[in-house]
This record gives structure tokens, sequence and C-alpha cells, in this order.
């Protein structure tokens, strides 16, 4: 597996997904946010946490609008795999990649901790190693993580088993509990919580281990 991760001004989470891709057994490459074009052979590109351009403007809306998001675009458009984590998913959002957007928390806090996910689907290449109905702790931080969209495309969402994860105890007044969602080929996943800072025993979780390693045996088998 060959991976990308996106490096942003602002962004603070692209080592920590670089090194779970690389946990997993990824070549990781990063890629600056000004380049116009991914690396040859790339099979994922990653888009990490962190606070891009500052989040000025609108979260992730900057960014959307870097050279490599085109490339991003295009990668994705081919059938390539994308994952958006927090600011990550923002920026997904943001291009157009996944539907929605994300709104201020409802409790107008910023919000760091761990919580609890239901893996609301097994049928992707990011979920398949959990069960459906499993619950596993990750932890989120993120100031605008309430994930809105009209009452059409929850509809769809939920119609199509595209919700990946919900919150057990919602945390910021996410529409329906959504915590991550799939695009409609299942390749382009964005969630606001971080799985790459739970697949690590001494980080006091290892919950998104499983999320790295279906991912990786996806792509080496493909």
């Amino acid at each position: 597996m060959r991976a990308a991760v996106i490096v942003f001004p602002g962004s603070n989470c692209d080592r920590d997904l670089a090194v779970a891709f690389e946990q997993a057994g990824a070549d990781v490459t990063m890629v600056w946010h000004k380049d116009s074009t991914l690396p040859d052979g790339i099979d994922i590109v990653g888009i990490p946490g962190g606070f891009s351009y500052g989040d000025y403007l609108r979260c992730g809306a900057i960014a959307a609008n870097s050279p490599i998001c085109k490339s991003v675009a295009d990668h994705a458009a081919r059938g390539g795999y994308v994952m958006g984590i927090c600011n990550g998913f923002q920026i997904l959002t943001e291009t157009g990649l996944l539907p929605g957007a994300l709104l201020r928390n409802a409790g107008l806090k910023y919000i760091c901790k761990t919580v609890g996910l239901k893996v609301e689907t097994s049928a992707s290449d990011y979920t398949n190693g959990y069960n459906a109905g499993d619950v596993i702790d990750i932890p989120i931080a993120h100031h605008d993580g309430n994930y809105f969209a009209d009452a059409e495309t929850i509809a769809r969402l939920k119609g199509e088993d595209r919700i990946a994860f919900t919150y057990t105890d919602n945390p910021n007044g996410a529409q329906a509990d959504i915590a991550g969602i799939l695009s409609d080929n299942r390749r382009v996943l964005g969630m606001m919580p971080h799985p790459e800072r739970a697949a690590d025993a001494g980080h006091c979780g290892t919950d998104g281990v499983a999320l790295f390693r279906a991912l990786a045996g996806a792509l080496t088998t493909a």
C-alpha cells in the first residue's frame, strides 16, 4: 500500500496519520499543499486533522482550494481511496467529495476527549475489521464537528448504508449522531474522531488499529 499524507499550513496530525499508515505496512509520502500532483502509484490519500490556514473563513474552505486538492479530487474520481480525519473531513465536504457540512459544536466549545463510537457498517474497506454494532473508543478534538446535511441527504446516507460511525453519546450536536460517512463508491471516508490517535498501546488505546489494518489488507490484495 502506498499512501500520501497531505500537509497544509496548520496541519498538526500529519505525522500521527503517517505513523498509523506505516504501522499498517504502508509506504508513506508527505505531500505539501502547494504541490499540484500526487506521486505516481498512490493508493490512498490521507488528509489529516489540525487547523489548516488557521480555520479562517470557514474550516477547510481555504485548504479545499489548494493546488493539491484538484489532484486529490481527480484521484477520487478514478476510484482512488481518500480518508479525511477531523479537519480532513471538513476539507472533504468543502471539496464536494462528501456531502454535508461541519458546523460549530452545539455547545460552542472545543471538545477534546475519548468518546464511544458505534460502527454502523462493516461493508467498507475501512470498517470491515469491525463488526457492525461494535462500540470502539476513539479520541475527538474539534470545535466544528457538528455534522449537518438536509433531510434528503441524511435519508440517502442511511438508505445506502453510508454512515460509517455514530457517536454513542453525541458530544457536538451532529445530526443523526453522525461521526463519519462514506462516499457513494465507499472509497472516500470522512470522520471527525481520530483513529490515528488510537493506534498505539502507548497512547492508551488501540481501537483504531483495525481500521488501518483493514484498509492495508484491502489495498494489498486489490
